[in-house]
């Protein structure tokens, strides 16, 4: 099997309870860190990556953002899903075909600008594309950005949901869904489901899996408790 395949599959006859947990590597240091505890895959945060870049979250042009992908990639044998937030305003073809450059197994796509929802029809059309495009070489997560650009009916996150798995998406991902909406969400959703965890005092990953998740990612928040532990370590240093 390809990485590919194998990632893909990884998503396949989750029990509840059991969601794939996949860490967001930020730099291909804490890539070997994740891969040597034994996660299966790993999914990178943008945010995360743009922080060791040194840019704040959204500014990363998308040469750095590709190569620090591909060093991720490189660092370790399990497949590297990547955040490509809205992809960079490349055509599908051109995304595709970086992405597969450096390796990546597959992508978040957003469907939010600058905080600004997208019209979900010409998204979904865009997705296709970019399916297209991939064939099965990717495992596309179609992020939904509702509930984080304010939107809190989950009806309106299922509506586009299902336009993006119309358009070819594999997973389905609606950021900052409140964990007690899940199982809405669960149950108007055909295919996977993405969950985010933002507090180290939120629901753990295998709640929310029972709530309804097939998978779990964390965005930048291992990459900040990182920087916070080594803030502690520098301040102990300095005194």
């Amino acid at each position: 099997m390809s990485k590919t395949e194998v990632f893909r599959a990884l998503h396949r006859h989750r029990p509840p309870g059991d969601p794939l947990v996949l860490p967001g590597p930020w730099d291909a240091a804490s890539a070997r860190v994740f891969a040597d505890a034994g996660f299966p895959a790993l999914a990178t945060p943008s945010a995360g990556i743009a922080a060791s870049l040194g840019y704040a979250d959204g500014q990363v042009p998308a040469d750095e953002m590709f190569a620090a992908v591909t060093r991720i990639v490189r660092a370790v044998e399990v497949p590297v899903s990547a955040d490509v937030e809205a992809g960079y305003g490349l055509a599908p073809k051109e995304l595709v075909e970086r992405l597969l450059e450096t390796g990546a197994v597959g992508c978040n796509l957003e469907d939010s600008a600058h905080g600004v929802l997208k019209d979900p029809h010409r998204h979904a059309e865009w997705l296709a594309e970019v399916r297209a495009a991939a064939g099965d070489r990717l495992f596309v997560n179609a992020r939904v950005d509702t509930f984080a650009c304010g939107v809190a009916d989950p009806g309106r996150a299922v509506e586009r949901a299902a336009l993006y798995v119309a358009a070819g998406a594999d997973c389905v991902y609606p950021i900052k869904a409140p964990p007690e909406v899940l199982p809405l969400l669960r149950a108007g959703i055909e295919g996977p489901v993405n969950a985010g965890v933002f507090t180290e005092d939120g629901p753990s990953p295998a709640e929310l899996g029972a709530r309804g998740a097939t998978r779990v990612t964390f965005g930048p928040g291992l990459q900040r408790r990182a920087a916070r532990a080594l803030r502690e370590i520098a301040d102990r240093l300095v005194r």
